[in-house]
């Protein structure tokens, strides 16, 4: 009878762990932590405020949602490996996350052979949607596109004809800087590009790259270097006084993790796009930056915005699903629309692109710190291109 009786508590337990499995939907995240930590620390955090809070609400249909992260050591080899191993042994429902281009374009194409549903957070490259987008990989984050887009009226008003580029030499800055001059040309045919200089990420040689700029005398930059490659340029750039009388507009550069290591070094003028969270006074903001500061004792950066958003779109897409099956993820996210801290955002059912935006402006600095002013929000559905367009870019089901 002892025997009887453990082994019914044997079998209890067993099938209690089972029940218990069955009720957790398991998210499987990889990203560049090692490599690019300013982004994507706060970005950490930002998952793990809001895996706490719809975790707090009840979950998703009661289950609930667990994000198991994994550091892809800044490598597609890397991130294929540990893709496979959230997929065969964790036994993750779906995949997320990525900041680096190239690196997520390799997920993507992992995720499509395997039939797992996956949600690029942060990668900017527009071929995810476009040339090599497909059925099973949808993007949250603005894309390159969209980035210039927001920035060409302003790059256009400023009236300057001889143009250098500057950017990071793998796929967001290639993809960056053509999309530039093809916006460029179109709006003013007579434009010049004086001189590109294409450095390589995290290694850039700052004073060559700016002696460079000054010899070929332009009188706009248009820059997408970001990171510590971007502290390391402004820096030189002061020093040797490239930026007198020499307009800027950049990318990114007005995110708080690019743009806090400046400091009294931050230029003051350039045009950015970027993440004032000081100025940004609507409920949706304002309710997720005290429950941010209540928890952190930290001010977001725009990683912390992306990370809760992702985890956002995530559990509104599972909620809609009531699935956790990829063909019933496809479906729930195509028009997908839910509230986020930066507004209502939709998922376009034609290239599986959100309609999440940024913000532009110029910099300045106030007490001894880099900010953007003169701030508005350009929502990502304006700087979208049009059906007809993206269905010439990309490759139909």
């Amino acid at each position: 009878m002892r025997c009887l009786a453990w082994a019914s508590a044997f079998l209890l337990s067993v099938c209690s762990l089972g029940l218990q499995a069955k009720e957790v939907i398991k998210v499987g995240e990889i990203n560049s932590y090692k490599t690019i930590p300013a982004f994507l620390e706060p970005y950490k955090k930002g998952i793990e405020l809001a895996v706490e809070e719809v975790n707090a609400k009840g979950g998703i249909h009661g289950k609930t949602l667990e994000v198991i992260m994994r550091d892809d050591g800044g490598t597609q080899s890397n991130a294929i490996r540990e893709a496979q191993t959230l997929v065969q042994r964790d036994k993750v429902d779906l995949l997320a996350g990525s900041f680096l281009s190239h690196i997520a374009l390799a997920i993507a194409d992992f995720a499509d052979k395997k039939n797992v549903f996956f949600l690029a957070g942060e990668p900017l490259t527009d071929k995810i949607t476009w040339e090599k987008g497909n059925e099973r990989t949808f993007r949250l984050r603005d894309s390159t596109y969209m980035k210039v887009a927001m920035l060409i009226d302003d790059a256009v008003a400023l009236n300057k004809k001889r143009w250098a580029l500057v950017y990071p030499n793998y796929e967001y800055g290639q993809s960056a800087a053509e999309t530039f001059k093809k916006m460029m040309k179109e709006r003013q045919p007579d434009i010049e590009f004086v001189t590109e200089q294409a450095t390589p990420f995290n290694k850039i040689d700052a004073g060559s790259t700016v002696q460079a700029l000054a010899d070929a005398k332009p009188e706009a930059i248009f820059n997408v270097l970001f990171s510590t490659d971007l502290t390391k340029f402004v820096r030189a750039g002061n020093t040797r006084q490239l930026f007198k009388d020499i307009e800027v507009v950049s990318l990114l550069t007005g995110e708080p993790e690019y743009l806090d290591p400046l400091g009294e070094d931050t230029p003051k003028g350039w045009i950015v796009t970027g993440y004032p969270w000081y100025a940004i006074d609507t409920p949706e903001h304002n309710a997720f930056l005290k429950a941010y500061q209540d928890k952190f004792n930290d001010y977001p950066r725009l990683g912390s915005i992306v990370g809760y958003m992702m985890v956002q779109s995530l559990a509104a897409g599972l909620e809609k699903a009531n699935s956790t099956k990829t063909e019933d993820l496809v479906n729930a996210f195509k028009g997908l629309e839910h509230m986020s801290p930066l507004g209502a955002i939709q998922y376009r059912a034609i290239d599986h692109q959100s309609t999440m935006g940024a913000y532009v402006g110029r910099l300045d600095v106030k007490d001894g710190k880099g900010v953007m002013v003169d701030i508005r929000y350009v929502n990502g559905a304006d700087v979208q291109p049009s059906d007809e367009e993206v269905r010439r870019l990309r490759p139909q089901p």
